[in-house]
């Protein structure tokens, strides 16, 4: 009965944290954006009937009281990289460079004018603004080796990762659009390093509990599981941002049936 309990204990526990991971870690983006009510105009199939030119711009958000370290700079330009190429794949966009985002910060009006400036410095009309955050979890777990014949102390760390974008016209100044995209990796590692044929390791939870990912070394394992958290991530947000675009067209059409 006791062991009934506690499975039952187990499993309720893993409700609320998978309930919970959906807020965590929390929205970023409007710190960075006031939420424009300004409506997309009518001639929008028309106005983006060719593929934008937009410039992606990184912001690492790690303002938050329980944020995570940032990704290592390196990570960052390869992360940088691997959205250029996936959200041009997404809807009608041509992502002419990655510019530095240094000089970003959140905004307690919202305010667009450091986007405008970019905008005027790179001549372009349009930029994608990715947001990135992630919060992260650490707490004492048994590990097993062998075949779980032998057992030592360590630890697990649970990371949940945040990429929240959204498409700005700065000619027009609006938002034309904006998704998200959550990611959720596990380490786990010994007290102490040296084990290497099991451990540490990474797994992608909930989704394949099976795969394991080795980092290259111990004491960089942490930044390994950012890495692998924002990739699990970043492969959501090109889906979600087609969802986007469509809903876009749909509603455009809509309206435009209606005013017919």
């Amino acid at each position: 009965m006791d062991d009934f309990m506690k499975g039952i204990g187990v499993l309720l526990g893993l409700i609320l944290l998978t309930g919970c991971a959906s807020s965590v870690p929390p929205n970023r983006l409007d710190s960075y954006l006031f939420p424009d009510t300004k409506t997309v105009p009518e001639d929008l199939t028309k106005l983006y009937q060719q593929p934008l030119k937009a410039g992606l711009v990184l912001v690492s958000d790690t303002s938050d009281p329980d944020a995570a370290p940032s990704l290592p700079a390196e990570a960052v330009v390869r992360l940088g990289e691997k959205l250029k190429q996936e959200i041009s794949q997404a809807f009608p966009v041509t992502i002419t460079e990655v510019i530095s985002a240094e000089q970003i910060r959140p905004q307690p009006n919202g305010d667009w004018a450091q986007f405008a400036e970019l905008g005027k410095i790179h001549k372009l009309d349009h930029l994608v603004l990715v947001v990135l955050s992630s919060t992260e979890q650490e707490y004492p777990m048994t590990l097993f080796f062998g075949w779980v014949t032998h057992a030592q102390p360590g630890y697990r760390r649970d990371n949940w990762s945040l990429l929240e974008c959204a498409v700005l016209d700065l000619k027009n100044h609006h938002m034309v659009m904006r998704a998200e995209a959550r990611g959720w990796a596990t380490l786990d590692r010994p007290s102490a390093p040296g084990i290497n044929q099991w451990y540490p390791v990474i797994y992608l939870r909930p989704q394949d509990p099976e795969r394991r990912i080795w980092p290259p070394t111990y004491e960089g394992a942490p930044n390994t599981l950012r890495v692998v958290s924002f990739d699990q991530a970043a492969k959501r947000l090109t889906l979600n941002l087609q969802h986007s675009w469509l809903d876009l067209l749909q509603a455009d059409a809509a309206m435009h049936r209606a005013s017919s």
